[in-house]
This record gives structure tokens, sequence and C-alpha cells, in this order.
């Protein structure tokens, strides 16, 4: 009898099993091949607002101190992460929520680990006025400084043209959104999707398989393998943890425990992992999501396939 992978979907938080025969592709419908963009029909991506917003982005401006940028947190040339468990603000103080990375976040259904901001746009303006983060005082504060650069305003009229001030709170927002939606990193991964069988190594297609059978894609799917759907933490074995997750936005308690599941993409170069920032290795991640979310204890060769398969979701960064 053949062996058979098997494919989850998660529907109502009930789990169902089809066959999938190992010797075919049947795996890979569970996947997709990254868009080439993420354009908004309400904030449509323009060169000149993309430039601005690439600026804005790496502005010290924005922070209290001026030492902080959204760079700082979200570093572009360290896979959109600061590899630390929690980000340090204002005078160092830091959160209690690990810092997510800005590649291809634009494609998730919504922005933060609880999901308190629906858009990119919308989540680029939040650290800006958080006391802990960057500390500003007020929109009145952020625009005044950017008003006092004549090269920042020349450029914020470019970009939004037939408008008599644009330099506004929300055109900053809308401006560094348009930034990261070009923030996309298609893999060796997205070539083989696309029918480029030889760019991936048997280990990593077994991995794959591995990753299949194992019931990862209940949640970690599509093109950003994650990022389309809320989970509790927790889900067949309680975890361990003193966050309240999407429940301390929403106040709803049929949301406790509840995050964003975070994208795989790039999941080799993110960690430290977990929204804490408490798990140290991809190894160690794997196992523990195998046992609190799918009631499976990994064996050894098991989670060195998976981690092998997800170090193939590991993208060679744009330059910057």
């Amino acid at each position: 009898m053949k062996k058979l992978f098997f494919s989850f979907v998660l529907a109502n938080m009930a789990v169902s099993i089809v066959p999938v025969h190992a010797d075919d592709n049947a795996w890979k419908a569970a996947f997709s091949p990254l868009p080439s963009s993420v354009d908004s029909p309400d904030n449509p991506v323009t060169p000149a607002k993309v430039a601005l917003g690439k600026k804005l982005f790496n502005d010290t401006r924005f922070s209290q101190d001026k030492t902080l940028s959204c760079n700082s947190c979200h570093s572009l040339s360290t896979y959109g992460v600061d590899n630390e468990a929690t980000s340090p603000g204002h005078k160092g103080q830091r959160g209690k929520r690990n810092s997510p990375t800005v590649y291809n976040a634009a494609l998730h259904i919504a922005q933060f680990w609880d999901g308190r901001a629906g858009t990119v746009e919308q989540q680029a303006l939040g650290p800006i006025l958080n006391p802990a983060e960057m500390a500003m005082s007020s929109e009145a504060q952020v625009l005044e400084r950017l008003k006092s650069d004549p090269d920042t305003v020349a450029q914020f009229k470019s970009a939004f043209p037939g408008q008599s001030d644009p330099v506004t709170y929300a055109n900053v927002g809308e401006a560094i959104g348009a930034f990261e939606r070009t923030l996309l990193t298609p893999s060796r991964f997205d070539e083989y999707l696309k029918g480029k069988e030889d760019v991936l190594t048997a280990e990593e297609i077994k991995g794959a398989k591995s990753f299949v059978q194992a019931g990862c894609i209940a949640c970690h799917n599509g093109s950003t393998l994650g990022g389309q759907m809320y989970q509790k933490l927790g889900l067949v074995k309680a975890y361990p943890t003193n966050d309240f997750g999407r429940f301390e936005h929403t106040k709803n308690e049929a949301d406790k425990y509840f995050f964003k599941v975070p994208s795989l993409r790039n999941v080799e170069k993110t960690g430290p992992y977990f929204h804490d920032g408490s798990i140290k290795t991809l190894e160690e991640a794997v196992k523990i999501m195998g046992e609190y979310q799918l009631g499976r204890n990994l064996s050894d060769e098991e989670t060195k396939d998976i981690v092998i398969f997800l170090r193939s979701l590991t993208a060679t960064l744009p330059p910057m």
C-alpha cells in the first residue's frame, strides 16, 4: 500500500483530512507563488509614493529623540526584523511582543500579532505615537518636523499631486504603506511551484511533504504560508503564556490566546520566534507547534525534514 500524505483544511475550527499519494504532486495545491505586486484600490502604488515611503521608513525624525526609524525594528537588511525577542523603543523601553517582518506583510489579513491594524498603511502610523516605541507627542509634532524640510515637502507634493497640503499624517501612512507593498521576497520555492522542479533538492521536497503530512498547512498555506487567519496558541494543548493575544484588542472572550498566524516566508532568518520572541531556534519552534497545535510529538527526523523545507523559503533580498 502506498504511503499517504494528508492535506489539512481548517474550516470552522475543524480539520478535515484528504489523502494525497506520496508519489504525486497534489501536496503542492496547498501553496501558491507570491504575486508580482500588492496594490490597493485605496492606496495605488506609484513610483513617487514608493520613493517617499522608502525615505520615511528610514527617517529617524519620527522618533522623539531622533534615534529610531521604522527600519530600526524592521531592518530591511536582516529580513525585516531586528532578531531581538522584543525591540527597544524610546529610552530603551521594550514591549511584550516580537516585531514581525515587514517583508510580504502587505499580503496578510491584518497587521500586528492581534490584528488591530487592517492594513500596512494603518500599521505604519501606530508606533510613531506609541509612548513606548517612537514616542512622538502628537500628529502635529510629526508634521512640524516634516514641513521644516523643503525637500521632504517637495516629495510629498510629487507623491500626492493635486492636494493643496499633502503633508498630512494620513499621507505618511499611505507613503510608507505603498513602499511596504513592494517588499516581496520570492524564493526558489516559488520557482518550483511555477514548474521549475530542479531548483529544490530531494531533501527539500521530502521536507515539504513532511510539512503537509504533519498538518502544518492547516494554518500555513497559500502564497505567504501564514498571515491569513487567527489561531489559538495552544489549540490542542494549553500553551504557557500570560499574553491574551487578540482578546486584548477585541475584548471578546472567544479571542483569548488567539494570534495572527505568522508567515513562514524567510522564517529561517526572522527568529527568535513566537509572539514573545521566546523561542530561539527553528527546530524548537517546529517541535512546539507540533505538540501544542497539532497534538503530535514530531520525531527528530520529521523536525529536521520540515526545517530543511522551511529554509527553502529564504529569499535573496531585493536591493535597497
